[in-house]
């Protein structure tokens, strides 16, 4: 089998490797922790990392380091591990099993070079927190290392679809590069630039219309880099599923974050694979999920797919307003839920709407959300959109998502902005080789054919959420920066619960929903990025 070289080392000065190592668990790998940094300043970095097309390490070295004081740190090198005072962790956490104690240490982790299927992987858990380098800010029409940025399979490029896949990778990123500077042109030329705006914003908006337009060609393998803060718990919990998923590249990096980790909290992984404690929680999940596949495929494997909505509400309480009232009324009463169950139905209309007003009250924006009663009202949906509308959807960790395997067999979706700049043909052509390829590649790597699939391929999922959750999400991703294709499923959904599950008082207590897209989505917000940096 040829070698295989699937991430790109950065290149570093003697210099900058002699800052970098003290605060980097390494400096040449696509996975390292942060260390020996302030809170604030490891917060910073991640928050900046998501809209930057440069490394972490890269980004320190360029925007962080001349405003920090490192003349103190001369003599740590992170890169070889740091001794800890482990003794106590071991008694208590390994020796007696005590799991809260893991949940006390955190730490900044880096995550880079890893494919669009990946990083939905590392998302999974719900306590942890991401920032993701972001389709809609970065273009992928630059290249690292001399290549494009996509995943590249060991298995998979050392088969005999080798040649073909790195080919046909290639001239997706080329049918990209072409289409984002066409679109970009054709927006400049029909959307007027006003009088009151800087050149740079109106160049900035106009280009972020021309990414969300054309983000859709991405093949999945597409690479990201993913930063997450997370307890040692939360990342012992992450690490055994990805030692159980079936994608190779969830395994591999498995390896990689562990190595990293325990150069920085060591007791917390101590389980991960030992083979009587992680290694068995691997396998169980493992063994569950290939005998329930199995089984699935063996009960509805032929079953055509009948015509569906693309937002379907498929399940919600008909009784769901009188139990959000009755949660209100609780922990201000002294009655059970039972009794006031019993009371709360007996309400006439001025009463209600005087209980569902004074709770929520009065909204002046977004973030002011009534409390906890919202939560005893749950809907279920089942969603069939693009696979780039499905990432941004995904990020919202505290509801409950699951996901069908990225295939094209759901058709894709071709923005307007598209076919009004002329380049439709192209776009479809990037499409029929994304299919091409996954069609070649699926019965020999099942897992591996998903990197073939360009983002503007549909795919099926559920979420259930409760109307707590519903008023975040919805209020958020209807907001006028937001991508024109999960804006559609946000609102979609809002009809929905007013019209379908009748829940009329819930809907309307989501104020904050913007129904009107603007003509440039990002326009507004780098207008006020513009006016916060010349404050």
């Amino acid at each position: 089998m040829p070698h295989v070289t699937v991430y790109v080392p950065e290149e570093f000065t003697p210099d900058e490797e002699d800052i970098l190592r003290r605060y980097f668990t390494n400096l040449d790998g696509p996975v390292f922790a942060l260390v020996n940094l302030p809170e604030v300043v490891k917060g910073a970095l991640f928050a900046r990392y998501s809209r930057s097309p440069k490394s972490l390490r890269r980004l320190f070295l360029d925007e962080f380091v001349g405003d920090l004081d490192i003349a103190g740190d001369m003599s740590v090198d992170a890169t070889i591990g740091l001794e800890r005072a482990e003794e106590l962790y071991e008694k208590v956490f390994f020796e007696y099993g005590d799991d809260s104690v893991a949940q006390l240490g955190g730490v900044h982790l880096a995550c880079e070079q890893a494919s669009n299927i990946l990083t939905k992987v590392l998302e999974w858990g719900r306590l942890m927190s991401y920032l993701e380098q972001s389709t809609r800010y970065i273009a992928y029409d630059s290249r690292l290392g001399g290549r494009y940025r996509f995943y590249r399979d060991p298995a998979l490029l050392s088969s005999r679809f080798g040649t073909r896949y790195v080919g046909d990778m290639d001239r997706m990123f080329d049918s990209y590069t072409l289409l984002l500077n066409r679109v970009t042109d054709h927006v400049r030329n029909t959307v007027p630039r006003e009088a009151s705006d800087s050149d740079f914003v109106y160049r900035m908006a106009t280009r972020a219309k021309a990414l969300d337009a054309v983000r859709g060609v991405l093949p999945a393998s597409a690479l990201s880099n993913v930063g997450i803060y997370g307890s040692g718990q939360a990342f012992e919990a992450l690490l055994v599923r990805m030692r159980a998923h079936p994608l190779p590249e969830a395994r591999q990096y498995a390896d990689l974050m562990l190595h990293e980790l325990r150069k920085v909290i060591p007791s917390f992984l101590r389980r991960v694979d030992l083979a009587d404690r992680g290694g068995r929680w691997s396998q169980y999940l493992s063994n569950s999920r290939e005998n329930t596949s199995a089984l699935v495929q063996s009960l509805f494997g032929d079953t055509p797919v009948e015509p569906a909505p693309p937002v379907q509400l498929v399940d919600f309480d008909p009784d769901a307003e009188n139990k959000l009232l009755a949660a209100i009324c609780y922990p201000l009463s002294h009655l059970p839920e039972s009794q006031l169950m019993e009371r709360v139905r007996t309400l006439g209309p001025t009463e209600r709407l005087a209980l569902l007003k004074a709770y929520i009250g009065d909204r002046e924006n977004r973030r002011h959300k009534p409390g906890r009663a919202f939560e005893r009202v749950d809907y279920r949906f089942d969603v069939l959109s693009d696979y780039g509308a499905f990432r941004d959807l995904q990020r919202h960790r505290m509801l409950t998502i699951e996901w069908q395997q990225l295939t094209p067999n759901h058709g894709y979706v071709r923005p307007e902005l598209v076919e009004d700049a002329g380049v439709a043909d192209v776009f479809d052509d990037a499409m029929a080789r994304s299919a091409s390829l996954y069609d070649s590649l699926k019965d020999e790597f099942p897992q591996q054919a998903q990197y073939a699939v360009s983002m503007a391929y549909r795919m099926r999922y559920t979420m259930q959420f409760n109307a707590r959750e519903a008023m975040h999400m919805l209020e958020l991703r209807s907001s006028p920066q937001g991508h024109p294709s999960y804006r559609r499923v946000a609102l979609e959904m809002h009809r929905l619960i007013a019209e379908q599950a009748g829940h009329t008082a819930v809907a309307a207590a989501m104020t904050h929903l913007t129904t009107e897209a603007p003509e440039l989505e990002r326009l507004e917000a780098e207008r006020r990025a513009e006016a916060r940096r010349q404050s």
